[in-house]
């Protein structure tokens, strides 16, 4: 467990799928630019981060604040990296370094099982979360469609772990 300021890291548990799959959905609804396709995190349940959470190479990070979640983030180990999936700050937290600090701890995350990097992939069009991304060290490896669109709808990061 990692304490900060305003708010407390600890790894999720099954008890809290509930409550990350409502922060999920609130975090996505309120992106700053619609996506087409839309999020298929507006769908996420607790059922789903529940499934997630009980596999052994996956798990998730939540940022608390006393009783509520704050920010979350839901990793996978996958292509010799962990990869962070729903990465996820309430709207009324934002910009209070919950983001980079949850990503922080998924570094320490990776090393602790030998995978030399973080891996993530977000839409083009949200620039605001490329930025921060960038900040936080990843860099753009590539860029994909989503099934049925003619042209690059998101891009894939990546963050070096020396």
């Amino acid at each position: 467990m990692e304490e900060h300021r305003e708010y407390v890291l600890r790894a999720l548990r099954a008890s809290d799928a509930e409550a990350a799959a409502a922060l999920i959905r609130l975090a996505f609804a309120a992106q700053t630019v619609a996506t087409d396709p839309p999020p298929s995190a507006l769908r996420e349940t607790g059922a789903s981060v529940a499934a997630s959470l009980a596999e052994p190479d996956q798990g998730g990070i939540g940022a608390w604040i006393g009783d509520s979640l704050a920010g979350c983030v839901i990793w996978q180990v996958q292509d010799r990296g962990l990869y962070l999936g729903r990465v996820s700050v309430d709207p009324a937290w934002r910009g209070r370094g919950i983001a980079p600090a949850m990503i922080a701890a998924l570094e320490q995350e990776a090393r602790a099982r030998g995978l030399p990097r973080l891996l993530l992939s977000t839409r083009l069009v949200l620039a605001d979360n490329r930025r921060l991304f960038a900040r936080c060290g990843f860099v753009e490896t590539a860029e994909h469609a989503h099934p049925g669109y003619a042209h690059p709808t998101f891009v894939d990061m990546e963050k070096a772990l020396g």
